[in-house]
């Protein structure tokens, strides 16, 4: 199949490295901050650019909200070629994680429909490890705070939050609907060391393990959840551009790690092209 069913994408289009986020203003943004690019297609949720980190072409790409969406996107993206994926997006804390802090996903709970679809529920959804790595020397050279960890993935956003009023959890979604055997899932997530709650990594991971492509994920935490009042006031704008700064950091090491790597089947210190 030469050009794409959805996208309408072909080979040549886009670059080997693809920053992902999940609104179609946000890629206007990170475009902007690699010093411009050109548009490649806008259709339906996904808004794609090219640009470059230094001398290497990459790509921005917007995948709507949730799995079904992204896992379109990154079959067709990886169908045409590409091969790392960086997601740049917004979650909610939980935890540890405050508002304004940013969490790099070393895998995700795997709370989802979508993947389902491509593989049995033990599967693990994991995070690359170079791009966990790269994403990390590239947060260390901020001073903003950062985690390291799980991510809780899922769905149903109003379904899954929760607010919290009284040390009791309750529904966000219409008329106050909420299964009883639902209530306590997010107090679960947490007691497994899920650090913040998003709706795409956990497909995102899944199909670079199924697929041999690279991924990883920073998110700001741009609120917490069970959702309640808290103390911390954030400029959101400027977070989320450091955030994004972040991610650009994270891309040109991983660039920088596959020239060093050569014909290394895995990057090291050693690794010598």
């Amino acid at each position: 199949m030469e050009e794409q069913l959805i996208t309408r994408l072909k080979k040549g289009d886009v670059g080997d490295y693809v920053f992902f986020c999940g609104e179609p203003e946000r890629v206007d943004k990170i475009v902007d901050l690699l010093g411009g690019g050109d548009l490649v297609t806008s259709l339906r949720e996904f808004r794609v650019y090219n640009a470059a980190v230094g001398d290497t072409r990459v790509s921005v790409a917007s995948t709507g909200i949730g799995g079904p969406s992204t896992a379109v996107l990154m079959e067709e993206l990886a169908n045409v070629g590409s091969h790392t994926f960086v997601r740049v997006g917004t979650s909610g804390g939980m935890g540890e994680a405050k508002k304004g802090d940013f969490v790099i996903s070393s895998g995700a709970i795997r709370a989802d429909g979508t993947t389902p679809q491509y593989a049995w529920p033990t599967y693990p959804a994991v995070a690359h490890h170079e791009v966990v790595l790269a994403l990390i020397e590239s947060a260390e050279k901020t001073s903003a705070p950062y985690h390291v960890g799980l991510t809780y993935s899922v769905d149903a956003f109003y379904a899954e939050n929760k607010v919290l009023v009284n040390d009791d959890l309750t529904s966000m979604s219409h008329a106050g609907y909420l299964l009883p055997s639902k209530k306590e899932r997010l107090r679960d997530a947490i007691a497994m060391g899920a650090k913040h709650i998003e709706m795409e990594n956990g497909t995102i991971f899944t199909l670079g393990g199924l697929f041999g492509l690279r991924t990883g994920s920073i998110c700001t935490v741009s609120d917490v959840v069970p959702w309640h009042p808290t103390d911390e006031i954030i400029n959101f704008e400027e977070n989320i551009t450091d955030c994004i700064r972040v991610g650009i950091g994270g891309m040109a090491n991983l660039i920088a790690m596959d020239r060093e790597r050569g014909d290394a089947r895995y990057w090291h210190r050693g690794a010598k092209g």
